[in-house]
């Protein structure tokens, strides 16, 4: 603070933090006749300090002493609060707290209440005279708290600090910078969309009271998914956390449904065990987990070039160790094993969406795309370890595969969501009901399913029915009447989450579909219509941070359309990160190198972008002079003309220019 006048000022500063009762969320939330009756705080020196179970720390042998602070370096306690209700006063809230408005805290500490840790303290800052009050919370032992404080009696150290900080984030976020004509892409890919990629990569679901109030491990489906939006920025913690992943693969090649946060690879209990499932409160295998697998280890291998990584031995959750190979052999092996009655993945407990049951021996047809997709990955790691025998298997199950969605799953203009175990159809377009289902339209283009002519019929269909001004809806109509049992998504109001909402993370699929199919326009009127930077205009209807993706949005039955929840900790920010760089900037690395094939708005004349690539600078320009949405006239590196635009890894210098018109 400083005193910009020409007059002696006196001026009082609070510092205020909340305490939890109980590091437990679950027991301080709903435990109350426990919670309240375990902590009390005390004031020390320059600190509040919130014990928890004091008695208990006393206890002869007793080691874990759980004690948090709030503390001020840099200034004088002049008063203090340990009680919320005391530093607030009756009937007020943080706009108000009695305290700030009498100047100063009454020093009431908690005792079988709310902790809370208030400082107050009193500068005199004499004319163009200046002081920094720093203030710290931590959860350390009140003899630890008082090294933290008096490190930081010297204020540079918090300047030292946050510049660390702010090296760290951009360390990690330059190694993809663009600049596009559009803001609000440019602020996405470069910083937001980024770090909230980094936020679910490491929280995965685990931390979001929002998202499921308590969670007691890894979601599998959600934590591979994740991986992938970042691994252009850090493949290292890529690496580690893919490992972790495939060493929750059950040797059956399923994925264990909840990895437990002390994760003990080769030790682990499975669906098939009654213990695991107390512990988990998961039943059942989910058939899309494994085969996340294939993107993401994919994705990794294609960054880095590590083709070895196939190599690498891993243990299984259960029991035995296998090569990253050999684990995704199992994977598939999962999947064929557990068909339906027209050689389709059965959906299992549940499919990606956990409101869609199509019983036990019901075939998910947005599974069975998945499964397309990971074998024409897995030939090509096939190819790299010679095994041509699994390479002719592969041929003919896909083969089968692409037979039976062509024939059973095509409906004129749409594929179906998939079969009930009792032959019903779901997502016909003669179901009076979610006729259109989005998943199994972005994924026919995804995987390579759709041809291309069917492709741009069956976006279109989505364009058509399912797209709306917030976002393209999940399906459509929301179930009301005419629910099949398994339909989940009625517990739901209509256009709410998966009954109809727009929900979130498929967009990103949706961007990335109509990339690879070259239209450009759409791809990015997508974007737009769900990024959260291109919508301020109407914050007051969206509600969440201008910043930040949430699950989902409310949709056009719902008296609050273009409404969003849910926000953090959703895989949308990896999906929608994968479709805009891979999709819209068109950045692809494959095994050996990396092609550029952009699908952009039309009205786009230049844009550039800044990648680092296996420790490689590429300074990309893109020209678009005849307002182009895809495809490509010429390509150049380091000034020499290529065929078309792909790069071998093998050509690039330690800089590089490319530049490519469309």
């Amino acid at each position: 603070m400083s005193n910009t006048g020409a007059t002696q000022r006196t001026i009082s500063v609070f510092g205020y933090a909340e305490f939890s009762s109980d590091s437990n969320y679950n027991q301080d939330m709903v435990n109350l006749q426990y919670t309240q009756f375990i902590t009390r705080t005390h004031f020390e020196q320059n600190k509040i300090v919130q014990a928890i179970n004091e008695n208990f720390g006393k206890w002869p042998g007793a080691t874990n002493k759980k004690e948090r602070f709030f503390g001020m370096a840099g200034g004088k306690v002049a008063s203090y609060n340990g009680d919320k209700a005391a530093f607030f006063g009756s009937y007020r809230s943080y706009g108000n707290p009695v305290a700030v408005e009498s100047g100063s805290c009454d020093n009431t500490l908690n005792y079988n209440s709310n902790s809370c840790g208030a400082l107050h303290t009193v500068l005199s800052l004499a004319p163009g005279e200046s002081k920094e009050i720093i203030f710290l919370l931590g959860q350390k032992v009140r003899e630890d708290a008082d090294e933290i404080i008096e490190s930081y009696q010297d204020p540079s150290v918090v300047e030292k600090e946050i510049n660390e900080l702010k090296n760290f984030w951009h360390s990690k976020l330059e190694n993809l910078q663009i600049a596009t004509p559009d803001a609000a892409f440019n602020s996405m890919i470069n910083t937001w969309n980024a770090y909230q990629c980094f936020i679910t990569f490491t929280w995965s679901r685990a931390a979001s009271f929002i998202y499921c109030g308590e969670r007691n491990g890894y979601g599998y489906r959600d934590t591979v998914q994740d991986i992938q939006g970042i691994i252009h920025l850090d493949p290292v913690m890529a690496r580690e956390k893919i490992w972790f992943m495939l060493s929750a693969q059950v040797d059956n090649g399923g994925g264990l449904p909840l990895v437990k946060f002390d994760h003990k690879p080769g030790h682990e209990g499975t669906p098939d065990d009654p213990e695991y499932v107390k512990e988990t409160g998961h039943p059942a295998y989910r058939a899309d987990d494994a085969l996340w697998l294939f993107p993401t280890v994919y994705k990794y291998m294609a960054e880095t070039g590590e083709k070895s990584f196939l190599g690498e031995i891993i243990p299984f959750s259960n029991k035995g160790e296998g090569s990253v190979y050999e684990h995704l052999k199992r994977a598939i092996m999962f999947s064929m094993e557990r068909l339906g009655d027209h050689d389709m993945p059965a959906g299992l407990h549940a499919d990606w969406n956990d409101c869609l049951r199509l019983g036990k021996k019901g075939e998910s047809v947005f599974v069975a795309m998945q499964l397309y997709y990971a074998m024409t990955i897995l030939k090509q790691f096939a190819a790299e370890q010679k095994d041509e025998a699994y390479i002719e298997y592969l041929d003919q199950t896909q083969t089968a595969l692409y037979d039976t969605l062509q024939k059973l799953c095509y409906e004129d203009d749409r594929f179906i969501r998939g079969y009930k175990e009792d032959g019903q159809v779901i997502g016909s377009k003669k179901d009076p009901e979610a006729s259109m289902w989005l998943n199994p339209q972005s994924w026919a283009v995804i995987s390579g399913v759709a041809k291309k002519e069917q492709a741009d019929t069956i976006l279109e269909t989505v364009h058509k029915e399912l797209n709306t001004k917030y976002g393209v809806r999940l399906m459509a109509p929301s179930y009301k009447d005419h629910a099949f049992d398994g339909a989940l998504a009625l517990l739901f109001n209509g256009s709410t989450k998966e009954n109809g909402g727009i929900f979130s993370q498929p967009q990103g699929w949706i961007i990335l579909a109509e990339a690879l199919s070259g239209h450009g326009n759409r791809a990015f009127e997508y974007f737009t219509e769900s990024s959260p930077a291109s919508q301020n205009d109407y914050a007051e209807i969206r509600k969440l941070e201008p910043y930040v993706h949430g699950q989902f949005t409310e949709s056009v039955e719902s008296p609050f359309e273009g409404r969003s929840h849910c926000h953090w900790l959703t895989g949308t920010a990896s999906t929608c990160m994968v479709g805009c760089v891979e999709g819209i900037l068109g950045l692809r690395p494959d095994l050996d190198g990396l092609l550029i094939s952009p699908a952009i708005p039309s009205d786009w004349k230049e844009f550039t972008m800044e990648k680092s690539f296996r420790g490689k600078k590429l300074h990309i320009t893109v020209k678009n002079p005849d307002g182009a949405e895809g495809g490509v006239k010429t390509c150049t590196l380091n000034g020499s003309l290529l065929a078309g635009s792909y790069i071998k890894a093998e050509d690039l210098l330690d800089e590089n220019e490319i530049l490519l018109v469309m």
